[in-house]
């Protein structure tokens, strides 16, 4: 008898289920596919779960970051100053602006934080914003950025994609850009929320999310408007409803769900911290979170590809957040070589741990003991 493979523990887990089947029916059912109701409905509610104003839905967390940069006319010519501890889209998306990303270091191995020392350094005539990124779901000192940017005549944007269900990012921020991809805290497949609080440029942002036109598809449909102008050279950024409807009924368990990450992310602590003490846990323990991923710091010069091979073998999935950005080979060509040596450090020993809600304790026990050995098996 051939010994059972282990159950794979999954690195991240959407949660869904007959709510989530029920609203995509009830869309199909009225058939009304494109941003109609319940993409206004669920922007609503996100706002309100955040604290703010008003929210704007769209196509991808991707697309939050470009209408951050386009409702505020970052172009051609502009510097803006972001991590390179982050998924490559915090950068890509200046680039497709026509401006110019800067890459700056991160504070420490266990603080993991655009280094506001380093961006002060960074800042040039040319540098029109700053770019900062809750890691992890771990929420920035977003005051003190604030602070930076005022002192140079600077627009602050927060990339959120880590950081749903967070009070406070897009609160003091000129703008905040949250994601719906799978494996985030909540999930609507593909999408994304920007929230502005100038309601100027919120307005532009709306405009500019559905190709400049003065009315949208609902509107023309149902007879509220007789005809449209195009005012803006905008994009096609839309959220559909099949995806609103997802929405509103992920964003209603988003705060449960972040309670029970922060819980495990907890366990993890202490398990690591009593099995694996040689591993670092960054961020203090306290730190405001949404605990979108569970980062840990393998020992220096541990293999780290062995060790995820034993993990996988072991049936436990991990991955890396992030390789940096200014490492890869388009930036290095486009931008030349930067050195950023604390996030080079971060990025070569940095593993990430399942963390999803429908993980058990005794699942984060397994995470932790296979870790133990196969720190054991690289050595």
């Amino acid at each position: 008898m051939t010994k059972a493979e282990p159950q794979v523990i999954e690195l991240a887990a959407p949660v869904l289920g007959e709510a989530e089947k029920r609203a995509l029916a009830e869309v199909i059912d009225d058939r009304w596919l494109t941003m109609g109701d319940r993409v206004r409905r669920f922007e609503q509610a996100f706002a309100e779960l955040h604290g703010v104003d008003e929210a704007v839905a769209v196509s991808s967390g991707t697309a939050a970051l470009q209408l951050c940069l386009a409702a505020f006319d970052v172009g051609p010519g502009a510097e803006v100053l972001v991590p390179s501890m982050s998924f490559v889209a915090t950068a890509s998306v200046v680039v497709h602006a026509g401006a110019t990303p800067v890459f700056v270091d991160v504070e420490g191995p266990d603080r993991p934080h655009m280094s506001i020392e380093d961006a002060r350094r960074r800042i040039t005539g040319r540098t029109r914003a700053i770019m900062i990124m809750h890691y992890g779901g771990y929420e920035m000192d977003v005051a003190a950025w604030r602070a930076l940017a005022g002192e140079h005549g600077l627009l602050l944007f927060e990339d959120a994609a880590h950081a749903a269900g967070l009070a406070g990012p897009g609160a003091t921020s000129d703008a905040a850009a949250f994601s719906f991809f799978t494996n985030k805290n909540m999930t609507t497949a593909e999408g994304g929320m920007v929230v502005i609080g100038d309601p100027e440029r919120r307005q532009r942002a709306r405009l500019l999310r559905s190709h400049g036109m003065t009315a949208n598809t609902l509107d023309r449909t149902r007879g509220r408007a007789v005809g449209y102008d195009v005012v803006a050279c905008g994009h096609n950024f839309r959220m559909d409803e099949l995806r609103g409807a997802l929405g509103l009924v992920q964003v209603e368990r988003l705060p449960g769900w972040n309670r029970t990450r922060r819980e495990l992310a907890d366990r993890y602590r202490a398990e690591l911290g009593r099995e694996v003490p040689e591993v670092v846990v960054p961020f203090a323990p306290g730190h405001r979170t949404a605990a979108h991923i569970m980062p840990v710091l393998l020992p220096d010069g541990c293999d780290r590809p062995r060790v995820m091979a034993e993990m996988r073998a072991a049936g436990v999935q991990t991955s890396v957040h992030f390789p940096a950005i200014h490492q890869f080979e388009y930036y290095r060509r486009a931008h030349g070589a930067v050195s950023l040596p604390n996030t080079e450090r971060f990025s070569a020993r940095q593993l990430t741990l399942p963390l999803h809600p429908a993980l058990e304790p005794g699942d984060v026990e397994r995470v932790v003991s296979a870790l133990r050995e196969a720190i054991r098996a690289a050595r």
